[in-house]
């Protein structure tokens, strides 16, 4: 499991509009990259429309905004439109990212056991070292709870 003053591991994952996106491209910017489990589910919709509500603050102190699920990159186009959202969702299909990570894992609910994404958010600072891990999310009050720890 990642920590707090740890490189952030890279990775390259296409947008919705197929194009790659690393994080090294964003050396010089803090950057925020939230997992989340799926589009258009409430929690999910609740905490991308959190971001996008505050989306004007983060850009005023320089910081991107990474939204990551297993989506494909029609589902992730679907879902900026609706909710009209600022910024990019990247598709972690094989759960690669997710899994380095360590956000992939199991769950259970209702008594039944499955494998999905536990909803973290990584604060990554210009230099690529994890500022903060948010493992504990409120949805519709995370973008006000990570501008709190900028």
């Amino acid at each position: 499991m990642l920590e707090v003053a740890e490189v952030a591991p890279e990775f390259s994952l296409p947008n919705q509009k197929g194009v790659i996106v690393n994080l090294a491209d964003f050396r010089g910017k803090k950057v925020v990259v939230y997992f989340y489990l799926k589009d258009e589910t409430s929690g999910c919709t609740k905490q991308a429309c959190s971001f996008r509500d505050y989306y004007d603050e983060f850009k005023k102190r320089n910081v991107e905004i990474l939204g990551i699920s297993f989506d494909n990159k029609k589902s992730h186009r679907q879902f900026i439109e609706k909710f009209n959202l600022p910024f990019q969702l990247l598709s972690d299909i094989n759960t690669y990212v997710a899994t380095i990570y360590g956000v992939y894992g199991e769950k259970v609910i209702y008594g039944k056991n499955y494998m999905s994404i536990h909803r973290t958010t990584f604060l990554i600072d210009e230099d690529g070292i994890i500022e903060y891990i948010f493992r504990k999310v409120r949805p519709a009050y995370h973008a006000k709870d990570v501008l709190e720890v900028l």
